[in-house]
């Protein structure tokens, strides 16, 4: 009797019953979802669609591209790249050339002056950092317009007009002040243990750098250089003041070249270098969107 008692008293309790949600509530989930990737979809569409028609656009007879909206291909003319890369004079390979040029410079420019100005925000004790901080930060809001003129005037008198030295020669001075912004914050994030370490083993600031914080700054250094490179090779307005001779032309510059108010366009040759030139700044971005992303999320965690 008092065994049943207990075994009745420890017995667990029985879980209470499962009330399953209204039929409703669990139709809305399952709508929802594919609604809203079918809409993620239909804007993906919207925001791509000129890319697209533009690389159909490349494909088609130039009577037929403004008078097709669509995507359509009733007839394939691949003979819009071939004109396209010897319409001009030199070929487009000389322009695909020149601004590969460019843009190596400009990225181990910005790489080498940007990572060592940052350093020294973060790690160096000078008098004036946190006014000189301010001012490099101020130089981010001061519009290229603003500037254009002096800097152009300085270097038509230093022979530098129509090369490519006042193009680069500005990224080896650390000028471009939003890189140097993300590589402090990246290294504000990394732990001072590893300083303290490095001079108990009696290394300097140059060794402290160069071995330990540079290699840790793979996704900023990462980051910089994919947006160096997109923004040089898509960089129209001071490669077109700077550069006037035929042969010292890059892509963008090129490419306003097929515009002619003497003769007229031939559109689908300079539709089908557009999507040549585009070319490079899609395998930039894919090979790097892991760096990229993990870049900018890093240097705003602190």
């Amino acid at each position: 009797m008092t065994t049943d008692v207990r075994r009745a008293t420890t017995a667990p309790l029985p879980a209470p019953p499962v009330t399953p949600p209204p039929a409703r509530t669990s139709l809305r989930r399952r709508l929802i979802v594919p609604a809203k990737h079918l809409g993620l979809v239909v804007i993906g569409f919207i925001m791509l669609y000129p890319v697209l028609w533009m690389i159909v656009s490349s494909l088609r007879p130039g009577d037929e591209i403004f008078r097709n909206p669509g995507l359509i291909l009733d007839s394939l003319q691949t003979e819009n790249y071939t004109e396209g890369w010897n319409a001009l004079n030199p070929s487009f390979g000389t322009y695909l050339l020149n601004s590969t040029i460019l843009v190596l410079g400009c990225i181990i420019g910005n790489l080498v002056s940007c990572s060592m100005a940052a350093y020294a925000f973060a790690r160096l004790n000078f008098s004036g950092k946190r006014w000189w901080f301010g001012i490099m930060l101020g130089t981010i809001m001061l519009p290229v317009h603003v500037i254009i003129v002096p800097q152009y005037v300085l270097f038509s008198q230093a022979g530098w007009v129509n090369t490519f030295l006042p193009l680069i020669v500005p990224k080896i001075l650390a000028t471009d002040a939003f890189f140097v912004f993300l590589m402090v914050q990246f290294i504000r994030g990394l732990p001072r243990e590893l300083d303290e370490a490095a001079r108990i083993d009696g290394c300097g600031h140059p060794r402290i750098f160069a071995q330990i914080v540079l290699p840790l700054m793979k996704p900023a250094l990462a980051t910089t250089t994919i947006f160096t490179f997109i923004w040089t090779w898509n960089d129209f307005f001071t490669q077109l003041i700077y550069l006037t001779d035929p042969e010292m032309y890059t892509v963008p510059v090129a490419l306003r070249s097929f515009v002619d108010s003497t003769v007229a366009t031939s559109w689908g040759s300079q539709f089908a270098m557009s999507v040549v030139s585009l070319v490079p700044i899609f395998l930039a971005f894919l090979i790097g969107q892991r760096y990229l992303v993990k870049g900018i999320a890093t240097t705003g965690g602190k």
